[in-house]
C-alpha cells in the first residue's frame, strides 16, 4: 500500500511517516515508479514505533532498540552496557512517574470519597 493508504491504517501522518523514513526508522521499500509500498510488517514497525514514543522513549534510543523488538531477538553480545544503562535509567524514571501518578491519584480518590461521592462511582483509569 502506499504511503496515504499506510497512513490512514496506521493513524499517523504522511508526514510522521517520512520523518520516520528520514529518522531510518521505518524505510519502506519502493515500487519501479518511485512510490513507497508498505506492507504489514511495516504498519506493525509504526505501530511499535508509536507505542514507544508515547511512552517517552527518545528517537535515540528507539532507533538502537528497534530492530531487536521488530525484526529478531537480541543477543546478550549485541547490547552494550552503555545502551542497557540508559534504557534501565529511562525505565526507573518511567517507573517513578507512574508512582507519582498512582499518589496522586489515590488522593484524588480521596478527596472525591470525603466530598461524598459514591465509591463506587469512581472509575479506575
Amino acid at each position: 500500500m502506499r504511503i496515504g493508504e499506510a497512513a490512514k491504517v496506521s493513524g499517523v501522518s504522511v508526514r510522521t511517516l517520512r520523518f520516520y523514513e528520514d529518522e531510518g526508522l521505518c524505510v519502506p521499500p519502493r515500487a519501479h515508479n518511485g512510490y513507497r509500498e508498505y506492507c504489514e510488517w511495516g504498519l506493525q514497525r509504526i505501530q511499535v514505533i508509536r507505542s514507544l514514543l508515547d511512552s517517552g522513549l527518545s528517537i535515540k534510543l528507539i532507533k538502537e532498540v528497534l530492530h531487536h523488538l521488530t525484526d529478531r531477538p537480541a543477543g546478550p553480545e549485541e547490547i552494550s552496557p552503555a545502551f542497557l544503562g540508559e534504557v534501565s535509567q529511562y525505565r526507573d524514571r518511567l517507573a517513578e512517574r507512574i508512582g507519582v501518578l498512582a499518589a496522586q491519584q489515590e488522593a484524588l480518590d480521596t478527596f472525591l470519597e470525603s466530598a461524598g461521592m459514591d465509591s463506587s462511582a469512581l472509575v479506575p483509569a
